[in-house]
C-alpha cells in the first residue's frame, strides 16, 4: 500500500511542474493581458481561449484516454504500433475535415457579418491551433500510458516557455497584441509538434488494425460525450453571463475563475494525470478497494487544504494578477469555484467504478445532466445576482456531479470510500475557508500571520476529530517512517 502510494504521489509531483510552470507564466501573462486590456477585451479573450480548449477535447474524441487502455495486452490485445498509427491517422483526418468546414463556413460567408468583420482572422488561426494541438496531445497521451511523466512535463514545460515568449513580444514590442496572442499559441503548438516527431514516428507501425480503431471508436465516443459536458459544466458560465450581462462581468468572473484555478493546476491536474495509470495497474489484485479508498481520502485532504489556504490570499492573488482596482471585486468568486473544483478532484477517484470497468457511458449522462442543471439556474439567477450566482451554481453542479457519480460507479465496482471524512473535510474546510468575508482589514504583516495560522491548523483540527487512523500517525510522528515516506516520492529509494 505504502509503495503504491509513494509511486502515485511521485508522479503526481513531477506532473505538477507542468503546473507550478505555468501559474508562474501566469504570473507575467496575465496582469500584462489585464493591464493593456479592458474587462470586457479580456473577457472576450478568455472565452475565446477556453472555446479552443473545448474544441481540441472533442475533436480527439478521447484517444488519449484510450490508449492508456491499449497498454493493458490482456484486456486489449491490439499490436501497439499498428493501434497508434490507426489511430493517429484517423486523428490527423478528423482535424484535416474540421480544418476544411471552417475554411469553408469562411469562405462561403456563413459566420455572421459582424464575425466576420471582427474575428474572422482569429477563427482561422484557432482552427488551426486546435487541429494541431490534437495531435500533439494524443501523443502526449501515449506518454501519460507509459508513464513517461518526466518527458511530459519537459515537453510541456518548453510549449509554456515559447508561448509566453512570444506573448511577451506580440504584446510588448508590436501593434499586433490581440492577433499576437493567437498567433503565439499556433506557433507553439507547431513547434512542439517538430519536437514530438520522433516519438511520433518511434511508435507507429505503417498498418491499419481495424479491430483497435472499432473499440477505440467506441470508447472514445461516450468520452468525447463526457468532455463535451463536462467542458459545457466547466465553463458554459462565461458565454451565459455574457450574453445575459455584458463581456466585462466576463472578465471579472474569468480572473476569479483562473485564481481559482491554481487549485486545478497544482494539486487536481497532476493527479488526474496520474490517477489512471497508476489505477490501472492495481486494478484487482489485491487490497486494490482499500488502496482506491485511501487515494480518495488523502487527495481530498490536500484538495480541500489548498481550498483553505488559496481562499484565504484570494485578495491578494486577486491583486497581483489582476491589475487596477477594476478587478480587485474577483476576489469574491474564489472560494465558492475552489470548493466546486474540489469536488471536481473528488469526482475523479469517484468515476474508478465507471472508468476501471469500462462502462464510460454513464459518465457522459452525469457529466451532462450536471451541466445542464448549471446552465438553467444561470440563465435563472445571474441577471439578479450576477456573477456571484454564476460561482454558486457551478459550486453546487459540481458537487451534483460528484454525488451522481458516486452513484453511478457504485453499481458497477463498489468501493467503501471513507464518507465520515470526506465529509468531516469538506464542512471544516468550508467554515475556515469562508472567514475571507468576515475577516477584518489589518495590516498586511499581521493579516499575512493570522492567515498562515488559520491555514497551519487545519491537520491539528482534525487530530481532535480522530481524522487519522493508527498507522497513518505511526508514519506522521515518526521521524524516520515519515523521512523514509518522503524519500520514497523522492524517488531515492531502491525498491519501487
Amino acid at each position: 500500500m505504502i509503495e503504491r502510494l509513494k509511486h502515485l504521489v511521485r508522479h503526481s509531483a513531477v506532473y505538477s511542474i507542468n503546473s507550478i510552470t505555468e501559474k508562474a507564466i501566469g504570473v507575467i501573462i496575465l496582469p500584462l493581458l489585464t493591464f493593456y486590456f479592458t474587462k470586457a477585451q479580456f473577457g472576450d479573450w478568455d472565452i475565446f481561449d477556453n472555446t479552443i480548449n473545448i474544441m481540441a477535447d472533442v475533436l480527439i474524441f478521447g484517444f488519449a484516454t484510450v490508449i492508456i487502455f491499449f497498454n493493458n495486452p490482456k484486456e486489449y490485445p491490439y499490436e501497439k504500433k499498428s493501434s497508434f498509427f490507426t489511430l493517429l491517422l484517423f486523428l490527423t483526418g478528423l482535424s484535416l475535415v474540421f480544418i476544411l468546414l471552417v475554411e469553408s463556413a469562411l469562405s462561403f460567408k456563413l459566420f455572421p457579418v459582424a464575425v466576420r468583420d471582427n474575428i474572422a482572422g482569429i477563427i482561422r488561426i484557432a482552427t488551426y491551433i486546435i487541429a494541431v494541438r490534437t495531435i500533439n496531445n494524443f501523443v502526449l497521451g501515449k506518454l501519460r500510458a507509459e508513464e513517461r511523466a518526466a518527458k511530459y512535463t519537459v515537453i510541456y514545460i518548453i510549449k509554456l516557455f515559447v508561448r509566453t515568449a512570444l506573448i511577451l513580444y506580440f504584446v510588448l514590442f508590436t501593434e499586433m497584441k490581440w492577433d499576437g496572442i493567437f498567433y503565439s499559441s499556433l506557433i507553439a503548438e507547431v513547434f512542439i509538434f517538430l519536437i514530438l516527431l520522433p516519438e511520433l514516428i518511434k511508435n507507429i507501425s505503417f498498418k491499419l488494425n481495424t479491430p483497435a480503431l472499432k473499440t477505440s471508436i467506441k470508447l472514445g465516443s461516450a468520452l468525447v460525450l463526457s468532455t463535451i459536458g463536462f467542458n459545457l459544466l466547466n465553463l458554459s458560465d462565461r458565454y451565459v453571463i455574457k450574453y445575459l450581462i455584458g463581456a466585462a462581468p466576463v472578465g471579472l468572473y474569468a480572473l476569479g475563475y483562473r485564481v481559482a484555478g491554481i487549485l486545478n493546476m497544482f494539486l487536481i491536474y497532476p493527479f488526474t494525470l496520474t490517477l489512471m495509470p497508476a489505477t490501472y495497474k492495481v486494478y484487482k489484485q489485491q487490497d486494490d478497494k482499500r488502496y482506491f479508498s485511501k487515494i480518495m481520502t488523502y487527495s481530498t485532504f490536500f484538495f480541500v487544504w489548498g481550498f483553505v489556504a488559496l481562499s484565504l490570499f484570494s485578495k491578494e492573488i486577486v491583486r497581483i494578477f489582476g491589475q487596477g482596482k477594476d478587478y480587485y471585486d474577483a476576489y469574491t468568486v474564489v472560494p465558492l469555484i475552489l470548493l466546486g473544483y474540489v469536488f471536481s478532484g473528488m469526482r475523479q477517484n469517484a468515476s474508478l467504478g465507471m472508468l476501471l470497468t469500462k462502462n464510460t457511458k454513464h459518465i457522459a449522462t452525469t457529466t451532462i445532466i450536471s451541466a445542464v442543471i448549471n446552465i438553467v439556474l444561470n440563465f435563472i439567477f445571474i441577471p439578479k445576482f450576477g456573477i456571484m450566482a454564476a460561482a454558486v451554481n457551478t459550486l453546487l453542479a459540481y458537487a451534483l456531479f460528484y454525488l451522481l457519480t458516486l452513484r453511478m460507479s457504485a453499481r458497477y465496482y463498489k468501493i467503501d470510500f471513507e464518507k465520515g471524512k470526506l465529509l468531516l473535510l469538506i464542512i471544516l474546510g468550508s467554515a475556515m475557508a469562508s472567514i475571507i468575508y468576515f475577516l477584518p482589514e489589518t495590516g498586511l504583516a499581521v493579516g499575512i500571520i493570522i492567515k498562515f495560522l488559520i491555514i497551519i491548523a487545519f491537520p491539528f483540527i482534525l487530530f481532535l476529530f480522530r481524522f487519522y487512523e493508527k498507522a497513518e500517525l505511526e508514519v506522521l510522528l515518526n521521524r524516520k517512517k515519515l523521512a523514509g515516506f518522503i524519500n520514497g516520492v523522492l524517488g531515492r529509494n531502491k525498491q519501487e
